[in-house]
């Protein structure tokens, strides 16, 4: 498990590999985030990375987000960072994780959505998402289909409590990196129809993991999540 000092080198190396990947795309590193991946690290570790100069923070589970809190706010000032929910949120979990997030990157259905936007009007407010697409094909991750996915972005777009600003996708595992891209590439053009359809800019591709960032950002990522080239690879469950 990395050390304090290998965390900050290791999340220096990680914005040197980002902004590499954008001179060779021909992009500005400006036009790429980094968001770390904390499943199954402590607020300790986490908030480490958060005075290095991380910004934003994606937890997978519900349960981390609540568990974490107390530390990781007396650790980090509050508003030096911003918190993301990144797994599959299950409908009955809405009302725990809107206590922490400031975007949902995994909508996955309309009734997500609308499950959200019910539980936001009680609250008085309004939340960030992403429509989360299973561009792979991969029975193993959620998200919607690619050819619903601009009708999905059409009825989310239509909640006044939620503001879709783009478009995610756990990419292709595979070693074929021609595979990878076109997974990647698969998500900006379902972007680009679906800001077509609604009219309104969908600035937000959220693609792209510590072993195939650059296949993400040439394909014109705007924010990739990291999490084992920062934090080390996460032990095994027992």
């Amino acid at each position: 498990m990395p050390a304090d000092a290998d965390i900050r080198a290791n999340l220096a190396a990680v914005r040197a590999r980002v902004d590499a990947a954008c001179a060779a795309a021909g992009r500005a590193p400006d036009e790429v985030e980094v968001l770390l991946a904390t499943k199954t690290q402590p607020a300790g570790r986490i908030a480490v990375a958060v005075a290095a100069g991380a910004r934003l923070i994606g937890e997978n589970r519900v349960q981390e987000l609540a568990a974490k809190d107390a530390e990781l706010t007396a650790t980090a000032a509050p508003a030096s960072f911003e918190r993301h929910f990144i797994g599959h949120l299950q409908s009955n979990k809405v009302n725990q994780v809107l206590r922490y997030v400031a975007c949902v990157q995994s909508v996955d259905s309309v009734e997500l959505a609308e499950r959200l936007q019910r539980r936001l009007e009680v609250l008085d407010r309004t939340l960030e998402v992403l429509v989360q697409v299973n561009t792979s094909g991969e029975a193993s991750k959620s998200g919607v289909a690619p050819d619903e996915a601009v009708a999905v972005v059409k009825e989310v777009a239509a909640l006044d409590r939620l503001r879709v600003r783009g478009l995610m996708t756990v990419g292709l595992q595979s070693p074929d990196e021609a595979a990878v891209r076109a997974s990647y590439r698969g998500l900006r053009v379902l972007r680009d129809r679906a800001a077509d359809v609604i009219g309104a800019g969908l600035p937000v591709l959220s693609m792209g993991m510590s072993g195939d960032l650059e296949a993400a950002v040439a394909e014109g990522a705007t924010l990739v999540r990291i999490g084992s080239a920062v934090f080390g690879a996460r032990p095994r469950p027992a």
